[in-house]
């Protein structure tokens, strides 16, 4: 059996309260060099403040966090060097064209101006934003915006990205255009932390998972293997006029029966079943109802583990 890779970063047992609130309870977890660390929950999970302790801009009150064999917060400076960072927020000054605001990032790093200015050009094409280096930030697209942040977050060179829902508020397109690059990053031998919100992002992108929810983690491991753990193979989604009554009334028993589980969302019905088939079939006779059956994916396991209610943010 070949041996495990070293750990390129590693977080033991964090815990963060707030207050009276734990909002990250007994957290572990790693990653290893190329890999796409995906963390997933619902809002008040304890994502963000889990990337702020990661970066030593919060402190645990109890646990470690452990980067190229140096320990946060003591050797601070020395990981934020081979890190890079995109926040949520658009960070980028306005004030300064798109080479301004690398050259600039650049130095913070105490980066040379002539090693910089090398670097942009390779910097932007990446991003594809070679047509924009002398545009400001107020000139771009939201999805230009965020490629550009992605470039000034490689602007060091940096072994591991910490992206913190980095593709929020984009478009299709963009978000497709941005995933093509932290593929390309991947596939240089980076690795990324990364939290999404959306579930088709991280089972593009991730190779592991974690999934919290309440501080805690409740699950972790890869996205198809957790799939395949915590669900039946098979969803049909049933919606129209009378749907919900199938999942109600007693006389649709029987339909129920051919389930292993059936849930309710708004005026959809989901079947969740390892014999798709039979169902289908009896769900023919109901013709004012329109099915549709897929295999079980991200979104229906983050459901089962963190449920369907809204939560609020803050």
């Amino acid at each position: 059996m070949p041996a495990m890779p070293t750990p390129l970063f590693e977080c033991q047992h964090l815990i963060k309260r707030f207050g009276g609130q734990t909002v990250v309870n007994d957290l572990s977890f790693d990653i290893v060099p190329g890999e796409c660390l995906g963390v997933i929950g619902p809002n008040g999970a304890g994502k963000t403040t889990t990337i702020r302790m990661c970066l030593g801009l919060t402190a645990p009150d109890h646990g470690s966090v452990n980067a190229f064999g140096l320990d946060m917060p003591r050797d601070a400076l020395a990981i934020k060097a081979r890190l890079g960072v995109v926040s949520q927020m658009d960070t980028l000054d306005p004030d300064f064209s798109c080479a301004e605001n690398l050259l600039v990032y650049g130095r913070y790093f105490g980066m040379k101006d002539s090693d910089i200015r090398a670097r942009i050009p390779q910097l932007l094409e990446f991003a594809a934003l070679t047509h924009k280096a002398d545009a400001k930030p107020g000139e771009l697209s939201g999805g230009m915006k965020r490629r550009l942040s992605l470039a000034r977050a490689l602007v060091n060179d940096p072994q591991l990205l910490l992206l913190d829902e980095p593709t929020t508020g984009l478009d299709p397109q963009a978000r497709h255009l941005m995933w093509e690059r932290l593929q390309m990053l991947l596939q240089q031998g980076k690795s990324i932390l990364l939290t999404t919100h959306f579930m088709d992002e991280a089972e593009r992108l991730c190779s592991r998972l974690l999934v919290l929810d309440h501080g805690r983690k409740i699950a972790e491991g890869r996205p198809r293997e957790l799939i395949a753990q915590h669900l039946e193979p098979d969803v049909v989604e049933v919606y129209g006029n009378g749907a919900t009554a199938l999942a109600q009334a007693d006389e649709h028993a029987g339909l129920r029966a051919m389930a292993a589980r059936v849930e309710v969302s708004g005026e959809t019905v989901f079947f969740y079943t390892a014999q798709a088939q039979p169902l289908l079939a009896a769900l023919g006779a109901h013709h004012e109802l329109r099915t549709l059956h897929r295999p079980a994916n991200l979104e229906d396991l983050f459901l089962k583990l963190t449920g369907r209610q809204i939560r609020e943010e803050g």
